[in-house]
This record gives structure tokens, C-alpha cells and sequence, in this order.
């Protein structure tokens, strides 16, 4: 989720949104949620989904923006499952996408995502990251299928090494950037905001640094 990322949609051509991205929008704003992706967060989401075989899966519905702009760039066949801890947004995204019978909304613990998968595409951004204490970071070695890939959303973007947050070491951050299982890369998207890539290995050899291989 992002600050005021609903209201972000508003400098955007309507015209120039995905249908399925125009309906959650206005979900959104009817049931007062402020917090979608950005429009410059949603546009990699709907790159991204592209390049996704079989399965798609997201942490954190929200009202369904986010998942729609992968809904509107995922290939025909290709099914998506998202998480929603808060019963009543789930109530409301899953109305958004009722005539998508290949989405589907699930409300509960983020954990509920390893219901579905091994994913291409792993979205985390309602749990999983690890950013808050008692988070723990989702699996990537089972959650992603190998070549698959996780984007983990909102940071701000780091200006040197080690990544900071209020002024001790980033240890979420940290986590996906050296995951051995990972080749991860952090995107400035914005000047306030980051998001990180990762792809999973093929071979991701157990016990030993991304640095030896």
C-alpha cells in the first residue's frame, strides 16, 4: 500500500488506465481507501505480470487496484490469488473482479498465499515483507517457482550502503537484497519511493552467499 496512492490515479488520464484498474479505482473511493499502489507502481505490477506462465499471487489486496493492474497485464490463462487480512475490503475487491473467475480474492492471514502456490510472480506488500516486527519474510525457495519473481513494495529509496531506516541498518531491506536464493535489485520509482525485484535462482545452492556464485 502507498500514501495517498488512490488519489495519485487522479493525474493520470482515465483513458490511459486498464478498464479493470478504472473499476477498483472507483471501489476505492467509495469505500473511503486511500492507500493503492501508485500509478508508477502499478504499471511495473502490469509489466511484470506478463512475463507469469500459470500463477500470480499478492499479499494485501487492498480494494483490488494493485491486483488489477495484474489482472489487466497477465496472459489469458494465467490465475491470481490475493490475500486481505481485513474482511470488508476483501468483500470489496472481490466484487470488483466477480465476472473474473480467474481471480481470486482470499480473505485471511498473508500466509493464506501458500495455499496456491509455487508463483511466477509473488507480489508482497500486506505481509511477508518483513518490515514490522512479527512479520516474518515469506519463503521465496517455495513460494516462487525457479526463474520466478517477487516484488516487494515501498521503500524509500536508499542513498548508500547498507540501506538505512531510521538510522540503523535496514534489515528488511537487507533480507531480500543478500536473499541467497534471490537476485534481487532495488527500482526508484519515484523520488520518495523504491521497490525491490527479485528472481529467483535456478539453482540456488543451499548454506552459501549470492557473492560465490
Amino acid at each position: 500500500m502507498s500514501i495517498s496512492g488512490t488519489d495519485a490515479h487522479a493525474a493520470t488520464d482515465p483513458a490511459a488506465l486498464p478498464p479493470l484498474v478504472r473499476r477498483a479505482l472507483a471501489a476505492a473511493r467509495r469505500h473511503g481507501f486511500a492507500h493503492a499502489c501508485r500509478p508508477k507502481q502499478g504499471r511495473l505490477l502490469h509489466a511484470s505480470a506478463g512475463g507469469a506462465r500459470e500463477r500470480i499471487g499478492e499479499t494485501g489486496t487492498g480494494c483490488g487496484v494493485g491486483l488489477a493492474w495484474l489482472a489487466s497485464g497477465a496472459r489469458e490463462g494465467v490465475r491470481l490469488f490475493s490475500v486481505e487480512r481485513d474482511a470488508e475490503r476483501a468483500r470489496v475487491a472481490a466484487e470488483v473482479f466477480a465476472d473474473r473467475p480467474e481471480v481470486e480474492v482470499i480473505h485471511g492471514d498473508w500466509r493464506r498465499i501458500d495455499e496456491h502456490g509455487p508463483y511466477d510472480l509473488l507480489v508482497l506488500d500486506g505481509g511477508g515483507t518483513g518490515k514490522r516486527p512479527g512479520d516474518d519474510p515469506a519463503d521465496p525457495a517455495r513460494l516462487l517457482t525457479p526463474g520466478g519473481t517477487t516484488v516487494v513494495d515501498d521503500f524509500t529509496p536508499a542513498t548508500g550502503w547498507p540501506p538505512l531506516h531510521e538510522g540503523a541498518p535496514d534489515r528488511a531491506r537487507l533480507h531480500w537484497l543478500e536473499h541467497v536464493a534471490l537476485h534481487t535489485v532495488e527500482l526508484r520509482l519515484a523520488e520518495d519511493l523504491a521497490t525491490l525485484v527479485g528472481t529467483r535462482r535456478q539453482l540456488a545452492p543451499t548454506g552459501l552467499s549470492s557473492s560465490s556464485e
